[in-house]
């Protein structure tokens, strides 16, 4: 079970001084990383920038590829506490700037500010995180990662080589999809998806099934009848909320000391006899927590339930089902209040109506969206922003870029 910051509100970063030599996982491509099956697409090849270089790889770790299952094969592994295996057929992302600048420790105390910008590289990558990679990815256990950009030096800094004494802030943007982003890995079918994803202005679009898989789940008080929820539900979960994220804390740089209230030292530092990768990690289950505290317990059933006594073989669950929906008190499509569930033995859950909790964020019907969050669409998105982590694990600074509380 990877370990993450106990408040999601708190700026984020990662980067690397890797151990592990990125080449170390390619069998037969010594000098070339990131090849992509892209059926029509082409390929994105991205070779070495070598010592004094960064590779930029991206993944969604070993959950983008094989999925959620239930129950979870070891204890603590993140699963869906309300009993629902799910399986991702596409998991597309845009990701655009990536920039390396300098004093990541400019401000101990606001992770936003940094230094100048010293190099930048702009797609924006269309990328597959389902469909993986080359690259063993920085959390290990399967995960797999693919190249899709690299430094040599500073580009934006009359191109001096990176000081290998010194640690740079790293930081990206997740970006709505363009007919110009370079193709990373997708495939025909994925090509077909991300053209629905530029119709749409979707920055992030997750495609799959999730299969009621529980046994002996409980729900404290209930008389509720879960037999109603469809057992099989498809979703295609497109996500309009372009984020920036700024100087990513950093795990590869362990077990140096971490700022107080931060869980790793910010900044990447290169190194002289070789390259090191700063891997974009998107974690893919922040859109369904129960709260806004970073890795709160994951759910399902709200969006099932939105689906309650259809009859037209398996539904399909989208972000629009979830316009007007009050998170503070959730009901399934039939106006019966929802209540909690849990099929885990290390989750209890609450008696009452399935609830989730903003945590001080406000919220308000009819609000500006830029001021308030207004129903559980709005919910969604706002946890699912803060997806982008460097390096595994690695907290950045969360900046949305579209109508959002702060």
């Amino acid at each position: 079970m990877r370990k993450r910051a106990l408040a999601w509100l708190a700026p984020l970063l990662v980067c690397g001084a890797c151990e592990s030599h990125p080449y170390d996982h390619v069998p037969g491509h010594p000098t070339v990383l990131g090849e992509s099956e892209q059926g029509d697409s082409g390929s994105l090849d991205v070779p070495d920038p070598g010592p004094g270089g960064i590779l930029v790889s991206a993944s969604g770790e070993v959950l983008a590829l094989g999925g959620y299952p239930f129950p979870p094969v070891n204890p603590g592994d993140t699963a869906f506490v309300d009993g629902w295996a799910m399986q991702f057929d596409r998991l597309l992302v845009t990701v655009d700037h990536v920039v390396v600048s300098s004093g990541p420790d400019t401000d101990p105390t606001d992770q936003s500010k940094t230094g100048p910008v010293v190099a930048q590289q702009d797609g924006p990558w269309a990328i597959d995180l389902h469909l993986g990679g080359p690259l063993q990815g920085k959390g290990g256990n399967g995960e797999e990662a693919v190249a899709f950009t690299s430094f040599t030096g500073q580009n934006k800094n009359g191109g001096a080589g990176f000081d290998t004494t010194q640690r740079y802030a790293f930081g990206f943007d997740v970006v709505p999809a363009s007919a110009s982003a370079i193709h990373v890995n997708l495939t025909a079918d994925d090509a077909t998806d991300y053209a629905d994803m530029v119709a749409n202005g979707y920055t992030v679009l997750y495609v799959g099934t999730a299969t009621f898989q529980g046994v002996g789940c409980t729900s404290p008080g209930s008389t509720y009848d879960f037999t109603k929820l469809p057992p099989v539900v498809h979703f295609r979960l497109g996500f309009q909320s372009p984020t920036t994220y700024v100087n990513c804390q950093n795990p590869d740089n362990d077990p140096a000391a971490p700022f107080p209230g931060e869980e790793h030292e910010r900044g990447v530092q290169v190194l002289s006899n070789r390259s090191i990768v700063s891997q974009v990690t998107i974690h893919t289950d922040h859109p369904f927590w129960e709260s806004t505290v970073h890795d709160t317990p994951a759910h399902f059933d709200q969006l099932a339930a939105r689906h309650v006594g259809e009859d037209a073989g398996i539904p399909l669950a989208t972000l629009n089902d979830q316009i007007g929906v009050d998170f503070l008190g959730f009901h399934d499509s039939e106006g019966t209040p929802l209540p909690w569930r849990s099929c885990l033995a290390s989750y209890t859950a609450q008696s009452g109506t399935m609830s989730f909790d903003p945590h001080g964020v406000p919220v308000d019907p009819g609000a500006d969206p830029s001021q308030a969050l207004r129903d559980y669409r709005d919910f969604m998105a706002y946890d699912q922003s803060t997806q982008g982590h460097l390096n595994a694990d690695g907290l950045c600074f969360v900046k949305r870029n579209y109508p959002s509380p702060p």
